[in-house]
């Protein structure tokens, strides 16, 4: 019964437009005295603080100002760029055009929203100027922003790695793989589309100068992940240093090599970095209070009992879990949503003996989904913006799209190598 009032409270409070960190911090003191528990409300205070006092979550800011420094910059427009010259030929080009891009920025910003909105901003013009209705430019957008959650720099993995004890190394590795086969069932839908309204059957392809030339004004960019990746792979850092080195490449990449940002820009991009960081820690020190509740109630062992009782088999199980994360991520971001959902997750999936590595790739990429799943949608509502395009004229055209990626999401769920076969290859080879 504990579980579903503390849910009930806390998705009545989020519906009736109470901020988060409020409706996560109600909820907890509202079950603590309506049930008459014996916890001093000190106590709530004490794990909001021990919430945020993780030493990687200081990676957290770092890569958000990472973010914030190439969307603003020059990365964005020399990847699209580079995507044009490789893909543009085929037909509806631009769409494939607009998935490769926020493929290659999501590798080096890990933010959906910071992807949706640096492609978006750049290619939804030309989109629409081609042909493609406003609606499906939007959508695509939206869609394929959310790539950046299962790229190596994901801040979604970060904090998954924090709360199950996961090592980031692997996890930066396994969702290349659903990555790319997102991306994949993408660029089908865009070929299918560009075929079907005949508004883009391609370009010329290019020449090899111009890949070349493309690809060496992109290369400082696209090095990036290789970098950081590598210097976590090969232990010269950490996850949490890795933020500190991204934070120093981007600067070097902005304001040296591609000059497209100088020192007036940057105490604007810290200002919007550090809202947006503040914002996300007192979440999690929000949500650490009410995992503190769930955690001393026994709310997770409650529910393992009841999950036992309905799923005896591990399929069952991995359905729930994908049907769960979609609907808490239609109301809550992936981050709080993670935060929320990782703790009660973690005890159920070790008693089914699901790999954690392959956990954490399936849960960002529920939530990934739930970002743009109407009506509400964090890279909906920004590609709704870029497109000025209207959400039920967007829905229209989301739909196959959210198809081919809920198709790729089940094959994550159920073959568990597309996402542990990298970690484990690279990792024998060390």
């Amino acid at each position: 019964m504990l579980p579903i009032v503390i849910f009930a409270i806390f998705f009545a409070l989020a519906l009736a437009g109470v901020p988060l960190m409020y409706a996560l911090l109600a909820t907890t003191v509202t079950v603590v005295l309506g049930y008459g528990m014996q916890h001093p409300l000190e106590s709530i205070l004490l794990s909001f603080i021990g919430g945020v006092e993780p030493f990687i979550l200081i990676a957290v800011p770092l890569f958000v100002f990472t973010g914030e420094l190439l969307a603003q910059g020059g990365v964005g427009k020399r990847i699209v760029e580079f995507a044009r010259v490789l893909f543009g030929w085929l037909p509806g080009g631009l769409g494939i055009v607009t998935v490769v891009s926020c493929l290659l920025f999501g590798g080096v910003s890990g933010s959906a929203i910071a992807d949706t909105a640096a492609i978006g901003s750049l290619i939804i013009p030309s989109m629409i100027q081609r042909g493609y209705s406003r609606g499906f430019a939007a959508a695509l957008v939206a869609v394929a922003g959310t790539l950046a959650l299962l790229m190596p720099l994901s801040i979604p993995f970060l904090v998954y790695a924090f709360i199950s004890g996961t090592s980031m190394r692997a996890l930066s590795m396994a969702g290349l793989v659903p990555a790319m086969l997102s991306a994949l069932a993408l660029v089908a839908v865009c070929m299918w589309y560009g075929k079907k309204t005949g508004c883009d059957n391609g370009d010329r392809r290019a020449s090899l100068k111009e890949i070349w030339s493309a690809g060496k004004s992109a290369g400082p960019a696209l090095l990036m992940p290789i970098f950081i990746v590598g210097g976590i792979w090969s232990g010269y850092f950490t996850p949490t240093e890795a933020a500190a080195v991204a934070v120093v490449y981007g600067l070097f990449v902005s304001m040296v090599v591609y000059k497209d940002i100088t020192w007036a820009h940057i105490p604007g991009l810290l200002l919007k970095a550090f809202i947006t960081s503040a914002t996300v820690m007192l979440v999690i020190g929000a949500t650490g209070a009410l995992a503190w509740l769930i955690t001393i109630e026994q709310v997770a062992q409650t529910l393992a009992t009841w999950v036992g009782s309905v799923s005896t088999e591990k399929w069952v199980f991995l359905i729930l879990i994908n049907v769960a994360l979609i609907l808490l991520g239609i109301f809550i971001e992936p981050l709080p949503a993670l935060l929320m959902a990782a703790p009660l997750f973690l005890p159920l999936a070790a008693a089914f003996k699901i790999d954690m590595v392959h956990l954490g790739v399936l849960m960002t990429a529920n939530l990934a989904i739930a970002l743009y799943t109407p009506p509400v949608g964090g890279t909906l509502f920004v590609a709704a913006k870029l497109a000025k395009a209207g959400i039920g004229e967007i829905t229209k055209h989301l739909w196959p799209l959210m198809a081919a990626t809920f198709s790729i999401v089940l094959l994550i769920t159920y073959i568990p190598s597309l996402s542990l076969w990298l970690p484990r290859l690279i990792a024998s080879w060390n």
